[in-house]
Order: structure tokens, then C-alpha cells, then sequence
């Protein structure tokens, strides 16, 4: 059985090989589609992510099928339907890491900065619902840059909204927390670069 500490090197290097432009044949080989994968499947790691087109997953972790159980949501918030996600896979497949990846110029961030300095207000409940998950999380970073949506506030928002996503699953699932004190589940943030393509994992604070 892989370890969290296994897991997360194994994303590192996937991630180092897609920054590098290392895209071999056996990487190509992985991303094939595989016959006789209606057996089962056995991730290594869960990713909650954000629904941003800019932000390929498995790309970007030079990942093939099978290798990772992807939730993707924009805001990469977590509500009820992404808990249940998450604890599905970690009870079923033992995945032992959890990563919430965020990644630089959210939208969804950004939208929420917008609704807490007036810019825009969202009429659309279901947009706001995802706002109103992120509020929490950027409403402090807004107050420290003086109630200005600057590129540095945005900057450090999507970072504290990755912070706060992370902590909700640590602290907000009884299924969750028993395997987190059991040592058998890791929570991990970490940010991706749009800029760069490099993912930036949070390793303080691991949960």
C-alpha cells in the first residue's frame, strides 16, 4: 500500500516532468486508454480541484488513467457533494493524500473579491452559493490590503482559500477525521501556476 509521503513524491515528479516538457513514451503509454479497466481502479491520490479549463489534472501531474480520483468544482470549494466524494474514495480505494489544488488568477476568487467590494453582485444563486463558500476565506485578506481587489490580494486569497478548504476537510467530516487521526489520510493544499505550469504544494501545516 503507498504512503502519503510516496503518493505526494510520485506528484512532484509528475508535475517536475510536465514542467520540463518530459513527456515520454511511457508517459504516453499511461494516458492511452487501457482495456480492461472495468475491473476496478486504485488512484493514489485524490485531487480537488478547480473547474478552470487553464488547469489539466492529470496533465499536469503527468498522471494516466486510473492514477488519480479527480473532483473538480470551480472555487475548488468544498460542499456536501465534494465531502462525500472524497470520503468515497479514501474508504474505497484507500487513497492516502488528499491535494486541494488551487491555482493563480481564480475566477471564483476573484468573483467573490468583487462581491465583497461591490463591484458585481451575482444574481444567480448557484453562482452565489459558490461565492458564498469562498467569503469566509478571502474576507480577512481583503480587510489586511485595506477593501482594495488588488492583484495581491487576489494573490494571497486563492492561497487562503486553498488554506480554508484544506481545513474544512480536515475538520468537517467524521469519516474524514478518523482516518486523518489514524494516520491513514493526509490533506495537503497546494497552488498551481498558470504562469509557469509548477505546483506549488503547502507541505506546512499537512493535515
Amino acid at each position: 500500500m503507498i504512503t502519503a509521503t510516496q503518493a505526494l513524491e510520485k506528484l512532484v515528479d509528475g508535475n517536475r516532468r510536465f514542467v520540463k516538457g518530459e513527456i515520454d513514451a511511457d508517459s504516453q503509454a499511461r494516458r492511452a486508454h487501457q482495456p480492461g479497466q472495468s475491473g476496478g481502479q486504485a488512484p493514489f491520490a485524490i485531487i480537488l480541484a478547480c473547474s478552470d479549463s487553464r488547469v489539466p489534472v492529470e496533465m499536469v501531474f503527468d498522471a494516466g488513467f486510473g492514477d488519480l480520483f479527480v473532483i473538480r468544482v470551480a472555487g475548488n470549494i468544498v460542499a456536501p457533494s465534494q465531502v462525500g466524494s472524497i470520503e468515497f474514495a479514501a474508504e474505497k480505494f484507500g487513497c492516502p493524500l488528499v491535494i486541494v489544488l488551487g491555482h493563480t488568477h481564480c475566477g471564483a476568487v476573484a468573483a467573490a473579491l468583487d462581491e465583497l467590494t461591490l463591484k458585481e453582485s451575482h444574481r444567480s444563486p448557484n453562482l452565489r452559493s459558490i461565492v458564498d463558500r469562498v467569503r469566509p476565506a478571502v474576507e480577512p485578506v481583503l480587510k489586511a490590503h485595506g477593501g482594495r481587489a488588488s492583484e495581491a490580494a487576489l494573490r494571497e486569497s486563492v492561497r487562503s482559500n486553498v488554506r480554508a478548504s484544506v481545513e474544512r476537510l480536515s475538520h468537517g467530516s467524521l469519516i474524514l477525521e478518523k482516518l486523518i487521526e489514524a494516520g491513514e489520510l493526509t490533506v495537503v493544499g497546494a497552488e498551481y501556476s498558470i504562469e509557469t505550469g509548477e505546483v506549488e504544494f503547502f507541505r506546512e501545516g499537512a493535515r
